[in-house]
């Protein structure tokens, strides 16, 4: 299990998490910043400059995830994760990547009033040594308040919240293994898919709208928006397996089996593992039955019909060259084979 601490930089979530590691049985500090000053001395300088940072870095999300993972497979117990996370798609990331190891998390933000958050800010740079490097660090917090409570809207209803405002750290801490134990920190729900152990076959589903737009849903659980679809199961036909998932994701009954578009091999990139990627072409989505579209909190938490252009921004680069193509294979009436995103016969 992991209890991952989040609040606002200088909230007391480190300090929180060293005094839980007395209070939880077996419990081991994990703190992902250390990751990040890794990749610091891992990663070119070219790379590092391209982003203000390490969060940004989608190779620290990965780690974060494997870490936490292999910590305990090798110790056990609970791990404690002191660490702000402000974006909600890079918490959906790291928590669905924990999910699909069957890793549960409960997410607990440490909620301290502005104005004493502000003063323990400025107390940063009057201790300690090295005062150019507490200067830095208080400049980094206090730039970070105002993107914390733009973020509390999701936070707050995502978290277990403990106000430690008039709290110690200990105090903070006891409060906090009381939530755990008690279940009042329950499991983060978020959508549990195992990771793949092998190729797989996946079926995806275009639907359009009247002006001839695609829909697009945003994942919890990876970056990046995607087409309503997912892995085909053993013995499924996948034009059957995408219509299994456009009602499993948003409550849409096909009243036809999809046409397919493209047919796309994908070669296996590590950590993933490739497989046959399909695209069916799923028709009209009437306005009528887009208003009464359903989408599964854990797994899904936004969609939109969107134009080839605006696809571009959304889709990661493979699935929109794949969208391309299918949109190509539409307008003509063929089906398209690809290999690796290129029409190959």
């Amino acid at each position: 299990m992991i209890v991952w601490i989040n609040g606002a930089f200088g909230a007391g979530k480190t300090s929180t998490a060293r005094e839980l590691t007395d209070l939880l049985p077996n419990c081991t500090l994990y703190d992902p910043e250390l990751t990040g000053a890794g990749l610091a001395q891992l990663l070119p300088q070219k790379r590092l400059a391209e982003v203000s940072d390490f969060q940004d870095l989608p190779i620290w999300r990965r780690l974060v995830v494997d870490t936490a993972a292999a910590l305990l497979a090798e110790v056990g117990g609970v791990l404690a994760v002191p660490m702000t996370l402000l974006r909600q798609e890079y918490r959906d990331e790291i928590f669905g990547g924990l999910a699909a190891r069957r890793i549960p998390v409960r997410h607990v933000l440490l909620a301290t009033d502005e104005t004493i958050l502000r003063k323990r800010i400025a107390g940063r740079s009057a201790h300690g040594d090295d005062h150019e490097a507490n200067e830095a660090n208080r400049r980094w917090c206090d730039e970070h308040v105002e993107p914390y409570l733009a973020a509390l809207s999701w936070l707050t209803g995502d978290a277990h919240v403990i106000d430690n405002t008039r709290l110690t750290a200990r105090q903070t801490a006891v409060s906090l293994a009381a939530a755990v134990q008690t279940g009042a920190a329950g499991v983060c729900e978020i959508v549990q898919t195992p990771d793949p152990t092998a190729e797989t076959v996946a079926a995806g589903v275009l639907l359009f709208d009247e002006h001839d737009r695609v829909l697009l849903v945003d994942p919890t659980y990876k970056p990046g928006w995607e087409f309503p679809g997912g892995v085909v199961e053993r013995g499924e036909a996948p034009a059957r397996a995408g219509m299994r998932e456009v009602a499993e994701e948003i409550g849409i009954e096909l009243d036809r089996v999809p046409g397919l578009l493209v047919v796309d091999w994908e070669p296996a990139r590590p950590p993933g593992y490739g497989g046959l990627r399909l695209l069916f072409d799923g028709g009209l989505l009437s306005a009528g039955d887009a208003g009464r579209l359903l989408l599964p909190g854990p797994e899904l938490r936004g969609w939109r019909f969107v134009a080839e252009e605006e696809a571009a921004e959304l889709l990661p680069p493979a699935r929109y060259t794949r969208l391309r193509w299918a949109l190509r294979a539409r307008e003509r009436g063929v089906v398209l084979n690809l290999e690796d995103g290129v029409p190959v016969g």
